[in-house]
C-alpha cells in the first residue's frame, strides 16, 4: 500500500499553489492540511507546525517517509518520482530554460518568453515555468499591478487558467478558502 501524501499549504500561498497544480498534474492523490498564515499570528509559527518545518513556511509535503519544503525542490521531486507528463524537457538546455523561467519573477520574464514561449512558457508543453506562472499573475491582478506590458504573459496565462489541473489547484477551490471567497 502506497504512503499517504500530505499537503501543508494555504489557499492563497502562491509557493503552495505551484505545488498543488504540479500534483493535480501528475494525479497524485493528497491530504490537503491547512496552515493559515494570519489566524492567530500565523499557524506556519507555531511550535507544532516548526517541528514539522523549521523554518515556518509552507509548502511542505510528506512523501514516501520524507518531509520536503520549497515549491521548486518539491516540483522537482514529482517530477523525478512520476515522470507523466513531464514538467521538464528532455534535453539539458532545455531544462535549464525551464528551471531559469521559475525563477524568473520580474519583467524580465516577458522577454525571456519571446525567445521560449510557445502555447506556455517553454514551447507547447505545460512545464515547472507555467506552474509558477499563474500564481504570480494573480497576485499581481489581486494587487492591481498594470499587466497590459506583458502581452506575452497574459497569452499563456489564459490558456493555462483553463487546464484542470490548474482549475483543481486554484486558491478560491481550496478546503480552507473562506466560504465568501470560494468558486463552484
Amino acid at each position: 500500500m502506497a504512503e499517504k501524501v500530505v499537503l501543508y499549504s494555504y489557499f492563497r500561498s502562491s509557493a503552495s499553489w505551484r505545488v498543488r497544480i504540479a500534483l493535480a498534474m501528475k494525479d497524485v492523490k493528497y491530504e490537503y492540511k491547512a496552515v493559515h498564515l494570519i489566524k492567530d499570528g500565523g499557524e506556519q509559527n507555531s511550535e507544532e507546525y516548526k517541528k514539522l518545518n523549521p523554518m515556518g513556511l509552507v509548502p511542505s509535503l510528506e512523501i514516501d517517509g520524507h518531509l520536503l519544503t520549497q515549491s521548486l525542490p518539491i516540483i522537482e521531486y514529482l517530477e523525478e518520482k512520476y515522470a507523466q507528463p513531464a514538467l521538464l524537457p528532455n534535453d539539458a538546455y532545455g531544462k535549464a530554460q525551464v528551471r531559469a523561467l521559475s525563477e524568473v519573477v520580474n519583467s524580465a520574464l516577458e522577454r525571456m518568453l519571446k525567445k521560449t514561449a510557445g502555447t506556455y512558457c517553454y514551447g507547447d508543453t505545460v512545464t515547472m515555468a507555467d506552474l509558477c506562472l499563474v500564481p504570480q499573475i494573480y497576485n499581481a491582478n489581486r494587487f492591481k499591478v498594470d499587466m497590459t506590458q506583458f502581452p506575452i504573459i497574459n497569452r499563456i496565462h489564459e490558456k493555462l487558467v483553463e487546464l484542470p489541473a490548474f482549475v483543481a489547484a486554484d486558491p478560491a477551490r481550496q478546503p480552507d478558502t473562506p466560504e465568501d471567497m470560494r468558486k463552484n
